[in-house]
């Protein structure tokens, strides 16, 4: 029992708390019993009722027969209107009650004084019940309570030749005897009754097994709180849980789970290849293969995925997947990588200067000032016009450190990037991320592709601004890419680069291209793939403001 705050004990607090302790398994076993019992209880009685109903019908039905039959026998007119009929039918109806079972079966004059009775003292007494509809030539059936107590009868009317009631027969069985004959029928309803109650029993049993099974023997309030709990956390967090069955089928989807996939209301229950996201989405949620952080494009998202797949008993249910939005980090790490290359070619730079220097110093000590002077000038003058131009034409400082940083970059790596005469950019409607983006990963696949091809390696890059857009054109001296590649090169995950040990795409490769696309397909532009001595990327984004979808990636000749 439990105790009110006040410190009394509350009985039915106690009930109710032990009920709610109760795993919901139990509590099912319980009602379906009580139910169960009181079914077959209420059919054992209806049935016991039925039984004498039944009984009452056929003692009636018998005594009618008994009663018409005796009154139409032959010579029961001519023993009517002998002088002592007494002596002659007493003997006949005792016999035939003996034989057809009837509790009595008595023989009157159509007054009621009786001729014959199993107990001889009552003859000549009158009988006891109602007689009219049998004097009017009816046969009549009542149950009355007469000399041997309630009995079912029948009274049917002696005629004579010219149809005149010449005496009346009555028939019965004592309501006793009738309970008698139900009662034989009950101990066959008992046992039908406990073999009813004893497999409905036994097949409760085995559900309530299957069912506390599959409840992992919770109660009603744990599971409320369980499914308050876990509601609130999946409506709280900030990454998104998506929930699949091993038919690949959406159990479960939180609210940042539908925001960053862009689920339709009705997802629940329908198969992921039905829900409009990008085949690669497909093939990995679908999929319930095990994975850390990858990423995952999804409309203009780029997203971080974990999945692990849920195995019970050793039967796989489905896997359960977080999804992390990192566009704005991979924006960041775009801008900061366009940073760390522009801090790479100042620490060659300056690497290179002091080499420089320490000649021109000892030029000087050796009294060879023109030359030391020319050697000086001369090593300046390309870089120098380099960062001029590209700062001349470039007014976004981002793109113009990407440019320069990439230069140095690709002159490491045994490859000249050349930025065309005709580069010129000038305010955009396109975020300083985005253009690192679309030209970061075209300039690095680039100068990949270059590395692999023959000498001259070379990388040609131009930036335009026109009327109508932007232009961006990435040329490489390397192999180049077969045009029936060119779809499948924006894909998440295509490379032409391999891991020296396992031959599998190298990790966080296969993704520049595919974020270059997803840009591209913001703004509603168009990107060409062609081939002149190597590969060819054009880029070409419309001057317009907001988002429009779809892209267009056309092999060119």
């Amino acid at each position: 029992m439990t105790a009110t705050p006040g410190g009394a004990d509350d009985p039915s607090g106690g009930r109710g708390a032990r009920l709610s302790r109760r795993s919901i398994a139990g509590q099912v076993l319980v009602l379906q019993i009580t139910v169960v019992v009181v079914l077959v209880v209420a059919a054992v009685a209806a049935s016991v009722l039925q039984a004498r109903r039944t009984a009452e019908r056929q003692a009636r039905d018998l005594a009618v027969a008994v009663a018409k039959t005796f009154a139409h026998a032959p010579g029961m007119v001519a023993a009517l209107s002998s002088a002592d009929p007494s002596a002659s039918l007493q003997p006949l109806t005792e016999a035939t009650r003996a034989r057809t079972g009837v509790d009595f079966l008595v023989v009157m004059n159509p007054v009621g004084i009786r001729y014959t009775h199993p107990d001889p003292a009552r003859i000549g007494q009158r009988f006891l019940g109602h007689i009219e509809p049998a004097v009017r030539g009816e046969v009549l059936t009542e149950t009355y309570s007469g000399t041997l107590g309630p009995s079912v009868r029948a009274v049917a009317p002696v005629t004579s030749s010219d149809g005149t009631v010449a005496g009346l027969v009555a028939a019965g069985i004592t309501v006793e005897n009738v309970g008698q004959t139900a009662g034989r029928q009950l101990p066959v309803l008992l046992v039908a009754g406990l073999a009813a109650v004893a497999l409905a029993v036994g097949g409760t049993m085995l559900v309530n097994r299957r069912l506390r099974w599959q409840t992992r023997g919770l109660g009603p309030v744990e599971i409320t709180r369980m499914y308050e709990h876990h509601d609130t956390v999946l409506h709280a967090v900030r990454e998104g849980v998506l929930i699949v069955d091993d038919q690949a089928r959406v159990l479960l989807a939180n609210d940042e789970a539908r925001r960053l996939l862009g689920l339709p209301p009705d997802a629940h229950g329908r198969p992921v290849a039905e829900l409009g996201l990008d085949p690669a989405a497909v093939d990995l949620l679908g999929s319930g293969r095990p994975v850390e952080d990858t990423v995952l494009l999804a409309g203009n998202r780029t997203l971080a995925v974990n999945q692990k797949p849920t195995v019970r008993d050793g039967k796989p249910l489905g896997s359960v997947a977080t999804i992390r939005d990192t566009t704005e980090l991979q924006a960041l790490t775009g801008e900061l990588d366009a940073v760390r290359g522009m801090a790479d070619a100042l620490r060659a730079q300056s690497h290179e200067a002091a080499n420089q220097l320490h000649i021109v110093v000892t030029l000087m000590q050796l009294d060879r000032l023109d030359e030391a002077v020319e050697f000086a000038t001369a090593g300046l003058a390309g870089s120098q016009q380099l960062a001029d131009r590209v700062l001349t034409a470039v007014d976004e400082p981002v793109l113009a450190a990407l440019l320069l940083g990439k230069t140095a970059q690709a002159a490491e790596r045994g490859v000249e990037l050349v930025v065309t005469d005709d580069t010129r950019f000038e305010l955009f409607d396109v975020e300083a991320a985005e253009l690192v983006t679309v030209v970061g990963n075209l300039v690095d696949n680039a100068i990949e592709a270059a590395v692999a091809g023959d000498a001259p390696r070379r990388v040609t890059v131009s930036v335009r601004t026109e009327t109508d857009g932007l232009t961006v054109r990435v040329a490489d001296t390397g192999p180049g890419l077969d045009p029936t590649q060119a779809a499948a090169a924006f894909e998440r995950g295509w490379t032409t680069k391999t891991s020296t040990s396992s031959g599998e795409a190298a990790r966080g490769r296969g993704l520049g291209l595919a974020l270059v696309r997803q840009v591209v397909r913001r703004h509603g532009g168009q990107i060409e793939v062609g081939r002149d001595s190597g590969a060819v990327f054009t880029v070409r984004i419309p001057r317009q403001h907001g988002s429009v979808h779809g892209h267009a990636m056309t092999p060119t000749r």
